[in-house]
């Protein structure tokens, strides 16, 4: 977070909200009409922006004539914006609960009724974006990686935003394998780009095993604890379309056993038969 005040939207304070709690941390102990004097907020305002921090527990009001408000220390503040999302997460989960049965007794009749007639061919697949549903999906991929992670890509460009689940993924030891274009076939700047993160992977994750594809790879993608029962695995995949806007591509994904199984295959054919080592 570059900027400290991003705290306050991420809380979800108002505007009006984030401007009398900053203030108030310069301020001190006042009271409302020398906060909208300092602030800006208008008078007929700052007495429910007061209150509403206060609900939430991020001031003090101070009793007396004229009432003064009073912040708590940034320390608390943090604390307490924590401590609401919990509640308020408890309660959903709570509301949600209450729910269930009555829910899923009206529903799950009309979910089975109007799927009943959807093959298994139909359910092979759903897609999202690609982006960041594409990358959001492949993050809980690494997440959910128990044994194996493999990866398929050109340059590995989205390191960045999958980076955190990554160092995680081989935190709790799964065997992660990277299989890369090789440089030759890519762009002069995507080959820049690819050197930069095979560096980065060699240097900071050295567990990660890489080999670049002497051929083209007619997909990219990720699937982890693939199994050669057909029954476990998972994988999110888009095809090779360099014609087609990035904006404009999906990602496939599917739990289905058996093609993550075939992909496992696919995937350790190239590694063994049409790649090599990275070369200097």
């Amino acid at each position: 977070m570059s900027d400290p005040a991003d705290v306050f939207d991420l809380v979800g304070l108002t505007e009006y909200e984030a401007t009398a709690l900053e203030q108030l941390l310069s301020l001190g102990r006042t009271t409302a009409p020398n906060l909208a004097e300092a602030s800006g907020i208008p008078k007929a305002r700052v007495y429910g922006v007061l209150e509403s921090l206060s609900d939430r527990g991020f001031i003090k009001v101070i009793p007396g004539r004229p009432k003064e408000y009073q912040p708590k220390s940034p320390s608390d503040i943090l604390d307490r914006a924590v401590e609401n999302r919990r509640q308020s997460y408890e309660s959903f989960a709570a509301d949600m609960d209450s729910y269930r049965d009555a829910f899923l007794a009206e529903y799950e009749p009309r979910f089975e009724r109007a799927n009943e007639d959807i093959s298994p061919t139909a359910e092979l697949f759903h897609v999202v974006d690609v982006g960041e549903p594409s990358e959001r999906e492949t993050r809980r991929l690494y997440d959910d990686a128990d044994e194996t992670l493999r990866v398929i890509t050109n340059s590995f460009a989205y390191l960045d935003n999958v980076e955190r689940a990554l160092a995680e993924t081989l935190d709790r030891g799964v065997e992660v394998n990277v299989l890369f274009l090789h440089p030759d076939a890519l762009p002069p700047k995507k080959a820049a780009v690819q050197a930069d993160i095979v560096d980065r992977l060699t240097a900071e994750y050295p567990a990660i095993d890489l080999r670049f594809s002497t051929e083209k790879l007619p997909w990219r993608g990720t699937l982890v604890d693939p199994s050669m029962d057909y029954d476990s695995g998972e994988a999110i995949l888009l095809v090779e379309e360099p014609d087609v806007p990035n904006h404009m591509r999906q990602a496939a994904i599917t739990d289905n056993g058996s093609f993550v199984a075939g992909m496992k295959r696919y995937f350790d054919l190239v590694w063994e038969y049409e790649s090599v080592q990275r070369s200097n």
